[in-house]
């Protein structure tokens, strides 16, 4: 597994923001003109409009993942999300993450504890010049009350929706870093570029993502849309959207449902991911139904367990991506092995 290394022009403006936050509080004159050289900055997202009039030095973030941007960028939040899945040690950081703060030596940001919601007091707390959220779930509600703490940067088009290019410019422009998230993206997608080559079986490969499968319930197959973050990195990884899914996602929704009587809409799929073990792929393969599918009848099903890093990092985030590539990529190229 491997850790991205931060383009020059990303440290370097990160030294910069920290040294800044590091001082007396004592703003001269020429660094009062550098905080709001090229603002004010409006950014437009799906809940309203948010300005910011100076560069942030505080920056707090809410709910999944968002935190990555700014770690990613050499930034230390002051405050983010605990993770409540996938964190196997239960310290409330994924891997990924803590190695990102060890690697930039700093403490673990203030955690907020989302079980139950967005603790809005804690993120109060933390007296963030601006809040992050590009992906998340936000209510109307959530984001009139964070606005009332700081400027908040929200999702552009709809709740848990935002692909992880988008997560990165919507935040990277709400921390004045609008130019360092454009070269994180390319990098990124540069690692993705030259870990795909290194496996051109699966191009053109038709993969789908089944949610979770309930074994003792195999009536209906259910699975993730095109629209939803984790179809959607399939095609970042050159294999493709099954028509049979790519007409389901034309609806809009994250997830759609086909009665296993019907199972014969999957024929065009040769490739299947899924949460779960052996024993779940064991229950598919012995389905007199499921067991139709193409990819099921030739054992082509990625299993991940949902509740490891190895899982959640398979919805792609900004510093999950190069975390988790080659050992996905692997585990994809061992289904696709199998495709006849």
């Amino acid at each position: 597994m491997r850790s991205r290394h931060v383009s020059a022009a990303a440290v370097a403006a990160a030294a910069v923001l920290l040294l800044s936050a590091c001082g007396s509080g004592t703003t001269s004159e020429s660094e009062g003109a550098a905080s709001t050289e090229g603002y004010p900055i409006t950014i437009e997202h799906a809940l309203g409009t948010t300005t910011l009039t100076e560069k942030p030095e505080r920056v707090a973030t809410v709910q999944w993942a968002n935190h990555e941007v700014p770690l990613a960028l050499g930034v230390v939040p002051v405050g983010m999300a605990a993770a409540n899945f996938g964190d196997d040690d239960g310290d409330g950081l994924l891997p990924w993450v803590k190695e990102k703060l060890d690697e930039l030596d700093a403490e673990t940001p203030v955690l907020f504890d989302e079980t139950d919601g967005i603790d809005f007091e804690a993120v109060a707390d933390t007296d963030p010049d601006v809040i992050l959220a590009s992906y998340s779930g936000l209510t109307q509600e959530d984001y009139d009350t964070l606005t009332e703490i700081a400027p908040v940067v929200a999702y552009p088009e709809a709740p848990w929706a935002t692909s992880w290019r988008d997560v990165i410019e919507f935040n990277a422009k709400g921390m004045g870093m609008e130019q360092e998230g454009a070269e994180l993206v390319a990098s990124i997608e540069q690692e993705i570029e030259d870990s795909v080559a290194e496996h051109p079986e699966l191009t053109g490969k038709s993969t789908m993502f089944l949610t979770h499968v309930d074994p003792s319930d195999l009536s209906t197959v259910n699975f993730y849309t095109a629209n939803d973050t984790r179809a959607a990195f399939f095609s970042d990884l050159g294999m493709t959207t099954p028509a049979s899914v790519e007409e389901a996602s034309a609806s809009g929704e994250f997830s759609g449902e086909v009665s296993a009587e019907q199972v014969d809409v999957f024929d065009d799929v040769e490739i299947i991911v899924t949460y779960g073990d052996d024993a779940l792929v064991d229950t598919l393969e012995s389905d007199p139904l499921l067991a139709q599918m193409p990819a099921v009848a030739n054992g082509a099903i990625v299993s991940l367990d949902g509740a490891g890093p190895l899982g959640t990092a398979a919805n792609p985030t900004p510093l999950a991506i190069s975390w988790v590539l080659d050992d996905y990529l692997a585990l994809l190229a061992d289904a696709a092995a199998k495709v006849q």
